[in-house]
């Protein structure tokens, strides 16, 4: 029997809430919330709803509805009963049961810098943390014991030396368990390590800076290298982590997504410092948009698992009910949290790291050989080939209204991007915007060369654009005498969405529509991507070539004195132009202003 959503939206309240839809089994198949119950719920059966949804909706058997007082009550409400009842269709993360410190004891004259994991912090000393992984910890750790030397044995060991162990011998120990270094001293240092850790280097530095002067004052030069050394390790981290401001705790959330695929990674900040990232793939059951996902994954992170909660939560995107969760954290909490995807300058680095490893970390899960296996298999599949393709090409058009014509070509094999392949194309002599002619004298171009004994044929080669540039590829093999190569058009849909592409096999008169989640045609729509991202790239540095006439002297206000110290920083006009425009504005006399007057005046 079918579920009668008619007579159950009759009776379904205006408050909000939580519902939660089940089976014909009665097992759970999606918790969700709601400002208000009958407006959210009747949003599922009238409208237009994606593939995903749709399949939800056809299981429903039973909607059940817990009203509750507030929109805050019901967000936690929703968190509580998706990590007890774990539904498919929800956003699933795995409850970790401990999280990663250093620890220092309270319980030793000589304390080491240890790695420790805990659900809480405890009374038995000092936890500094938690860091995202252990990985981060052990980092953390070496570089401490490298500039301060603190002892990283047992206990038990530390008991029973009669003479210094290896430790000592390398530098990274100074051996208080045989009396090397006096208590007062030890533990000035590894204060000084703990100070680091929790994102005070400057202060420590500059003490460590007095210290050395002072020593080399009353001439006593052995201890005065020693300080030297430790301020020129310090200097070198600073250097190292660009992040680390002085201040500030933070989670910073980055989503990446490809067809197929998903990536969120979570940077950990605190008092300033970059402590780690790790990386997270979850579901997406319901095919939300990133917005959306992103809510849902930061409510389950910190409200369906026992974890710190920072001052500051920073997004790549704006999440939806954004001011809800974060009076919710704050409950959690018992302190005000901020959640924003607005923010500028240190913060604003922090958010585009985390971007950058999202799209890493995303990269390596589509490049890993079990996914390319079963993509490519799929695609033999579709296109009915006899054997598995070997090597695919894809070809693209950028130009801006004609500008700058360049057509790309990308590769990709078993191994994934074969970007040694990777080639461009500049179009000249054909008029302005016709991509057709764009198209025909770059596949000229690249397959005379192979009937020629250069370069490696592709089993198959793919055209971005449809009918039409299938056309002007099937007319360059026949001229060229090309032949043992399957061709491949792929037209966007009606709304340029991913995953309604129309997919053309060697003629306009056969035409192939693959499901959104089909494997092959998520190979086709990186590849696609991929040659898309190499054409624009291509096209933007022709363009910005063919512009860019300005030097440091054309530039209004950069006079003498800001042109010497620009070319000093840089080291020359190259390292000018290749600066971002934080990096500009880092210049003694350049302000943020004159940072983006020149860095525009330098790119176009």
């Amino acid at each position: 029997m079918s579920f009668d959503s008619r007579d159950f939206l009759g009776s379904v309240s205006e408050s909000p809430g939580v519902y939660r839809m089940l089976d014909e089994h009665g097992e759970t198949l999606y918790v969700g919330k709601a400002r208000r119950l009958k407006a959210r719920l009747a949003s599922y059966f009238r409208g237009a709803l994606n593939t995903k949804t749709q399949a939800l909706v056809g299981r429903i058997a039973d909607i059940q509805v817990t009203v509750t007082n507030s929109e805050t009550e019901a967000l936690l409400l929703e968190q509580t009963l998706i990590k007890e009842l774990r539904p498919p269709y929800n956003i699933l993360l795995r409850d970790d049961k401990s999280y990663p410190f250093v620890f220092v004891t309270d319980r030793h004259p000589f304390p080491a810098l240890e790695y420790k994991r805990a659900r809480v912090r405890r009374d038995d000393g000092r936890y500094l943390g938690p860091y995202p992984s252990s990985g981060a910890v052990r980092e953390s750790l070496s570089l401490m014991q490298k500039i301060f030397r603190i002892r990283n044995c047992e206990d038990s060991v530390f008991a029973h030396r009669t003479r210094p162990c290896l430790q000592y011998q390398i530098q990274r120990c100074s051996a208080p368990c045989v009396g090397h270094i006096s208590e007062a001293d030890y533990r000035r240092d590894l204060e000084h390590a703990v100070m680091c850790l929790e994102g005070k280097s400057d202060a420590v530095t500059r003490e460590l800076s007095e210290a050395m002067e002072a020593a080399s004052a009353r001439l006593d030069f052995e201890e005065a290298a020693r300080l030297r050394d430790q301020v020129q390790h310090l200097r070198q981290m600073q250097q190292r982590q660009f992040v680390d401001t002085g201040g500030g705790d933070a989670d910073v959330f980055a989503l990446a997504s490809r067809p197929g695929a998903l990536c969120i990674s979570v940077l950990t900040v605190r008092q300033g410092r970059l402590l780690g990232a790790r990386h997270h793939a979850p579901a997406n059951g319901l095919d939300l948009g990133p917005e959306a996902l992103l809510g849902d994954f930061i409510s389950q992170f910190y409200l369906g698992q026992a974890r710190e909660i920072p001052a500051e939560v920073i997004t790549s995107h704006p999440v939806p009910d954004a001011d809800l969760i974060a009076r919710a954290l704050g409950e959690r909490a018992g302190k005000r949290i901020r959640l924003t995807a607005q923010v500028r300058g240190h913060r604003a680095q922090w958010r585009e790291l985390a971007r950058t490893n999202a799209e890493q970390q995303l990269a390596s899960q589509l490049a890993s050989q079990t996914q390319l296996s079963k993509r490519f298999a799929a695609l033999r599949e579709a296109l009915a080939l006899e054997d598995t393709p070997r090597r695919l090409e894809c070809f693209d058009i950028s130009h801006s209204h004609g500008e700058a014509t360049v057509a790309s070509c990308v590769v990709f094999d078993e191994n994934g991007p074969r970007k040694s392949d990777y080639r461009r194309f500049n179009i000249e002599g054909v008029a302005a915007g016709d991509d057709y002619a764009a198209m025909r004298q770059a596949l000229t171009r690249r397959f005379k060369r192979l009937t020629e004994g250069e370069g490696e044929r592709p089993d198959i080669l793919i055209v971005d654009g449809g009918k039409g540039q299938l056309n002007m590829a099937r007319e360059v093999f026949a001229e060229l005498g090309v032949s043992g190569i399957s061709l491949l058009g792929v037209a966007k849909g009606t709304t340029r969405k991913a995953g309604l592409e129309t997919l053309f096999v060697e003629t306009v008169d056969r035409s192939l529509d693959l499901d959104g989640a089909s494997p092959a045609l998520h190979l086709i729509q990186h590849i696609r991507d991929e040659s898309h991202r190499f054409a624009i790239a291509g096209h933007r540095a022709r363009r910005d070539k063919t512009r860019r006439t300005s030097t440091l002297q054309d530039i209004p206000g950069v006079g003498p004195h800001r042109r010497r110290e620009l070319l000093r920083f840089f080291g020359g006009l190259q390292g000018v132009r290749q600066a971002s425009r934080e990096e500009l504005a880092r210049v003694p006399g350049i302000s943020a202003t004159m940072a983006e007057t020149i860095h525009r005046a330098l790119h176009g």
